[in-house]
């Protein structure tokens, strides 16, 4: 009969090999994709949730320690296993499952682009600020279909400097209470510093390794840095942790206890209607607005208000008006601005962040007033 030794220098032991049939089937990539898209959608909440960031600051590290075991000992199956034996069962592991680096790289990066796009979407509108959040749904599909390419060093360090920058740019506006330029670029100085040490730790007593390797592997994840820098300076990134959570015009708003009462023209067939899209010139309007905060951030926002006269004419600024925020109610800070004797014309109102990115539209076309009053309802928010 053969001895334990025997049958583990045969492989007959190892748990990787048992499994290896399952994970090489070729629907597995969609059953781990849609299984992290799906986990994390049931379980994200909410983006100032410490236990949520917790965990993705956990597949952070993984994935960094992931990349540098892939650097320092590649992918390729151990072809002498003797050496095995007196190694301890922690090293042991690490050398028998290098064949799954790049589908553990993948699992993670898959659950990081899923939990960004979560986010990100929360805070994304239909303007200039819908780039990014593009950028990382193209990833998250292609990360499905990057598992054979995913022991190329400088994709993978590439593919973290964007992890890295998408979690520390939200991450420490959250943990700061503070949300501005400055903040902004310490998280993505806290980004480049990450990916400084992970690239030492992969050639660090690697003689035989040049200079020159390292730097082709850092330049681009520095270059992409700066390219995501360059997206924030042209308003292409979302405003996270804020979210605009409702917005809309009225003709009155009061506030007789904890509820807004939101009143506004609604014929008894509009069931689905919840504020005004048409609005007479003569009577002052309000925009009113639900703005998301993590707790303890304290900031201010905008309420910039466009017009034009037609289609034919661009928007033009009319007002922009501040509101001080604070964070921490679920369905966002009530506030609101308002304005009389609007002329006729298409108007807009941008619900800016305090750097002028974009959380969210509110839209309405002022028209001259008719000669019967309008019919009013009242919603509560």
């Amino acid at each position: 009969m053969p001895s334990r030794a025997s049958r583990f220098l045969r492989g007959d032991m190892s748990p990787f090999t048992k499994i290896q049939p399952l994970l090489t089937k070729p629907f597995m990539p969609a059953v781990f994709f849609l299984s992290g898209v799906t986990y994390d959608t049931l379980t994200l909440s909410r983006i100032d949730r410490l236990q949520d960031n917790l965990v993705l600051l956990l597949y952070l590290a993984l994935l960094g320690v992931l990349i540098v075991l892939t650097g320092r000992l590649g992918i390729e199956a151990l072809a002498d296993r003797e050496h095995l034996t007196t190694v301890s069962p922690l090293v042991r592991s690490i050398l028998q499952s290098r064949p799954y680096y790049p589908m553990m790289s993948q699992f993670l990066l898959g659950g990081l682009f899923s939990a960004y796009a979560i986010f990100y979407l929360q805070s994304t509108s239909f303007t200039e600020t819908a780039v990014f959040f593009g950028v990382l749904m193209t990833l998250l599909v292609a990360n499905e279909f990057l598992r054979d390419r995913l022991s190329n060093l400088r994709l993978l360090i590439s593919l973290y400097a964007v992890v890295c920058f998408a979690f520390f740019t939200f991450f420490l506006p959250v943990m700061l209470g503070y949300m501005n330029s400055a903040v902004f670029l310490i998280g993505a100085l806290v980004s480049v510093a990450v990916i400084f040490r992970v690239v030492q730790l992969i050639y660090r007593n690697n003689s035989d390794r040049s200079s020159r390797e390292a730097i082709g592997v850092t330049v681009p994840a520095m270059t992409l840095i700066g390219i995501l820098i360059g997206f924030y300076f042209l308003n292409w990134i979302p405003p996270v942790p804020l979210s605009l959570k409702f917005g809309g015009i009225y003709h009155d708003v009061k506030r007789p206890g904890d509820q807004f009462e939101l009143a506004f023209e609604k014929q008894w067939y509009e069931f689905w209607k919840r504020s005004d899209t048409t609005f007479p010139s003569n009577t002052p309007i309000y925009c009113f607005t639900a703005v998301f905060a993590p707790v303890d951030l304290n900031t201010t926002i905008y309420h910039h208000w466009y017009y034009r006269p037609n289609d034919n004419r661009p928007f033009m600024h009319a007002d922009k008006i501040p509101l001080k925020i604070s964070g921490g109610r679920e369905g966002g800070y009530r506030a609101y601005s308002f304005k009389q004797r609007l002329d006729p014309g298409d108007w807009r109102v941008n619900v800016e962040a305090g750097d002028g990115r974009v959380l969210g539209r509110v839209s309405v076309t002022v028209v001259e007033p008719g000669e019967t009053q309008p019919t009013l309802a009242t919603v509560s928010y």
